[in-house]
């Protein structure tokens, strides 16, 4: 096959991908903005309130990038397993296994998938946002750069979990036990200096830590980890899982239900 034919293999997988989840946009784009308004709501203004500043912010300007963040990494992450796990349920992806398309078009396909959903969905929680908070970017480039790859990232997280998945429940125990566990201790509430020490150094090993304060050093400037470390740990972690998954669809590991 020539690139070109590699494009439109691309184009009709992402295609199919946006549509997917945009012919029920009422049900994948909605509700993630409702409850991130609650959020707002609740813990901007309701709570907010009393706790004061955080770092020298408002405690409403302060967690909406992790806000932000937290409705990215979740449908990028669930947009990719669920599709990819119906397709593999539905046995669709075996069409795509004995077609001439290279594991890494397929791969780009679902991420990409994933991907758009978790910017659209950043986006209109940002506009939400709006009307709790003004919105401030000190650094555009650094929230450009990491909402992008931390899509990319837990598209890839949600594509793995979807080849090991062998049934519909196997796909919720990882957002359940792992992603919202990690995701409500990675700062996105507080900052990582106001806990004990021990505590600390243990937050220092989530990898959302890691994310959610390299966007929030995009919209205010401030970071409890050094930004530089944030994108390290985010691209060597989509080389893994991208190297994992690549390895998984390549030999057909997984991909029998």
């Amino acid at each position: 096959m020539s690139g070109k034919q590699y494009y439109i293999a691309f184009s009709s997988i992402l295609h199919r991908e946006i549509v997917r989840f945009m012919r029920i946009w009422v049900q994948t784009l909605i509700p993630p903005a409702i409850t991130m308004t609650l959020y707002f709501v609740i813990f901007g203004n309701l709570i907010g309130n009393r706790i004061g500043e955080m770092d020298g912010f408002s405690y409403m300007a302060f967690i909406v990038p992790g806000l932000i963040m937290m409705s990215v990494i979740t449908n990028s992450y669930s947009n990719v397993a669920s599709s990819f796990f119906s397709s593999k349920f539905q046995h669709n992806v075996e069409e795509l296994l004995v077609a001439p398309v290279p594991t890494y078009v397929i791969i780009a396909g679902y991420v990409g998938g994933g991907v758009v959903r978790g910017l659209l969905v950043g986006l209109l929680v940002s506009l939400v946002s709006l009307f709790f908070v003004d919105l401030h970017i000190e650094h555009l480039f650094s929230v450009i750069f990491t909402v992008f790859l931390t899509s990319v990232l837990f598209s890839l997280a949600g594509l793995l979990n979807a080849i090991f998945a062998r049934s519909f429940d196997d796909v919720s125990i990882i957002p359940t036990f792992i992603l919202t566990p990690l995701t409500y201790l990675g700062g996105v509430f507080y900052s990582v200096t106001l806990l004990p020490e021990f505590w600390q150094k243990l937050s220092f090993i989530n990898p959302v830590l890691y994310m959610v304060n390299a966007f929030r050093y995009g919209f205010l400037g401030i970071s409890d980890v050094p930004v530089g470390l944030a994108y390290g740990i985010i691209v060597v972690f989509i080389a893994a899982f991208y190297s994992l998954a690549w390895y998984l669809i390549h030999t057909g590991r997984g991909l029998r239900t």
